[in-house]
């Protein structure tokens, strides 16, 4: 018999002091009686061997040495080995949670069905733009409870990511996983050829086709373009019935609304536009009620452009980032040579300083600015470096600054986006000479944004208080220049960039997203979606509707013309995966496996049961 830990076998060896015990206890005295004179020399020949004979007859001495027999033996840990079939018993119950899913009756046959499939053991993922496991080896009853809890999505479903989720589940004893769905569409690998690969492995796969054809009017694209200085949207609209549509507009913003009408053909589109867009949130709503809601609607968000008043801290006179702020139209900026003590007036201040630090009481009116909301960036320079700028100063930065480094290659110093961002897109970092720089450490909870090769932050950003402190890296002197960033067309982008973020415009595709896009945030925040709250770091928009995130309105939207097509079913799919069954593929794992019966739980119980027969027989002796 194998053993998994064969030196525990030498805990047998407590035998031997047991059996010395039994030997060497005390003896009975013994009398010489003369009338048994005659039997005295059968004595003397059974002598030799009566101190064994009497181990072997008493009960407490075998049952203590089969006592430690068995636990020493149980310590190497026993086992048999023997083949078994891989377990069919763990299902994976994998249901279609996109957009056209909501079509009809679709998701509702959908969690029925699925509920026939459920074993002893089950797990069930929701596909969605990425996989969503809702329970995780669990009993039928608990998995059918959470078949009637969940709900469709807006977004387009990654069938064969939420197929490789579920591979992974069945990875170690394989068993059935059960797909449901309309397969109308979808983003990712092709199902078929995953479940082809899942069936390689021993894995049982079954489609369940989910859903009829049903007419459908949805909004399928829509996009942002300025003219003449307004944004102006472009809405498109597809007809999916089989016969001319009359389509009833809704147009919500907040200078009013507007209704319009199209004459819509069959399997056709039309487009229209919203001319001019008012700030704040605009809502296009198709009137008559469908079988699909989820593109019913679109939202655009525009963000309130206002002047945004910035203060401009700096003992220089001509400085690349004050002229870079002095032109942009949306900026007002006011120069100063140190933090006023009234700083209620201002959006956003910028730190220049070059020949000097801030002195307590300006590091305390800063402290004060960014509590109440304040946007500052702090430009870097030697007055961060060496210790010249006071503790409380530097502990608002979100890097700590060492000394400043200066770059022996005349090219200088290659620099790269760490994390892409609207305020980095399509700005050439490559194409920067860095001469000098301050050597330096992100923080925990910083973004950083740009970087040098060797990891020292130039463009990273932290919430403080109630605002967002940016140390923007990159020092703008221009008696011996750090940098040649000043010297090229996108560094005025930047700062325009920059300033409109810090003051709530930013980039209109920071306010207009689709469905299944991820936003990340700075810091763990409260979210308000379109049905609830929530708070995270990590934004996921799944639903169609308005997000309120901190301060700013998201519009998100589905715009899928397949995904709105709910004419099409899973017939297609369905064919394919008959025409792959009739060409099985080689089964590339084996369909049992190798496993370890272990002795040693058996082998304690029956210590357990030999002590207890050991108390009895002491107390029906009187021992005890």
């Amino acid at each position: 018999m194998p053993f998994d830990n064969t030196m525990a076998l030498a805990a047998l060896a407590s035998v031997i002091p047991l059996i010395i015990i039994y030997l060497l206890r005390p003896k009975p005295v013994q009398l010489s009686i003369p009338s048994l004179m005659f039997l005295m020399q059968v004595e003397k020949q059974k002598k030799r061997f009566s101190s064994i004979r009497k181990l072997l007859k008493d009960p407490l001495f075998l049952i203590q040495l089969l006592v430690l027999i068995l636990l020493s033996t149980a310590a190497a840990a026993p086992f048999y080995t023997s083949q078994e079939d891989l377990s069919d018993e763990h299902t994976v119950i994998i249901i279609d949670a996109s957009a056209s899913m909501q079509a009809g009756n679709r998701f509702d046959d959908a969690t029925r069905l699925a509920e026939g499939y459920l074993s002893k053991k089950n797990s069930v993922i929701m596909a969605k733009s990425s996989p969503e496991i809702v329970v995780e080896n669990t009993g039928s009853s608990e998995a059918s409870d959470s078949l009637g809890n969940i709900e469709p999505s807006d977004t387009i479903a990654d069938l064969s990511g939420a197929m490789s989720e579920g591979m992974r589940l069945l990875s170690q004893r394989g068993g059935t996983m059960v797909v449901v769905s309309d397969f109308a569409s979808w983003e990712g690998e092709d199902p078929v050829a995953t479940k082809q690969l899942a069936q390689s492995y021993g894995i049982d796969t079954a489609f369940v086709d989910v859903g009829s054809a049903v007419g459908n009017v949805g909004i399928i694209d829509g996009w942002i373009d300025t003219e003449d200085g307004n944004y102006v949207y472009t809405c498109v609209v597809k007809n999916y019935n089989d016969f001319t549509e009359r389509v009833d507009i809704e147009i919500e913003n907040p200078a009013g609304s507007v209704k319009r009408s199209l004459n819509v053909g069959p399997s056709d589109t039309a487009q229209f536009r919203v001319n001019p867009l008012s700030s704040g949130v605009t809502s296009i709503s198709i009137a008559d009620e469908d079988s699909l809601p989820a593109d019913n609607n679109a939202y655009v968000v525009i963000p309130t452009q206002s002047d945004m008043k910035t203060l401009f801290v700096s003992d220089e006179g001509k400085l690349p980032s004050k002229i870079a702020l002095s032109t942009l139209a949306s900026v007002d900026i006011s120069p100063v040579k140190g933090i006023p003590s009234a700083t209620d007036d201002y959006r956003i201040m910028v730190i220049g300083l070059k020949n000097r630090s801030l002195t307590s009481s300006e590091v305390e009116r800063l402290d004060s600015f960014l509590d109440n909301g304040g946007r500052v960036v702090v430009v870097a320079s030697q007055m961060l470096a060496g210790g010249n700028a006071t503790d409380q100063f530097l502990e608002m930065l979100p890097v700590i600054p060492g000394d400043v480094a200066e770059v022996q290659n005349i090219l200088g110093i290659d620099l790269e986006v760490v994390q892409s961002s609207s305020l980095t897109d399509d700005v050439k970092f490559d194409e920067i000479a860095m001469y000098k720089y301050l050597n330096a450490t992100p923080r925990n909870d910083a973004t950083v944004l740009v970087a040098t090769e060797q990891g020292d932050p130039l463009l990273a950003h932290w919430p403080v208080g109630d605002g967002t402190l940016v140390y923007f890296g990159f020092n703008d002197e221009l008696g011996e220049p750090w940098n040649n960033f000043h010297n090229l067309p996108e560094y005025p982008v930047l700062w325009a960039r920059l300033t409109a973020w810090l003051g709530g415009s930013g980039d209109i595709s920071d306010y207009n997203h689709e469905t299944g896009d991820i936003t990340s945030l700075a810091r763990e925040m409260t979210v308000q979606t379109p049905t609830g709250t929530i708070t995270t770091q990590k934004v996921l928009f799944e639903q169609v509707g308005t997000y309120k995130i901190g301060g700013r309105t998201v519009a998100v939207n589905l715009y899928s013309d397949p995904e709105s097509d709910t004419t099409r079913q899973g017939s297609e799919v369905m064919e394919r995966v008959s025409d792959q069954n009739r060409d099985s593929p080689d089964i590339v794992r084996q369909d049992s496996y190798e496993a370890k019966n272990y002795l040693d739980n058996y082998l304690i119980i029956l210590a357990i049961l030999l002590a207890v027969l050991e108390i009895l027989i002491i107390r029906n002796r009187g021992e005890l």
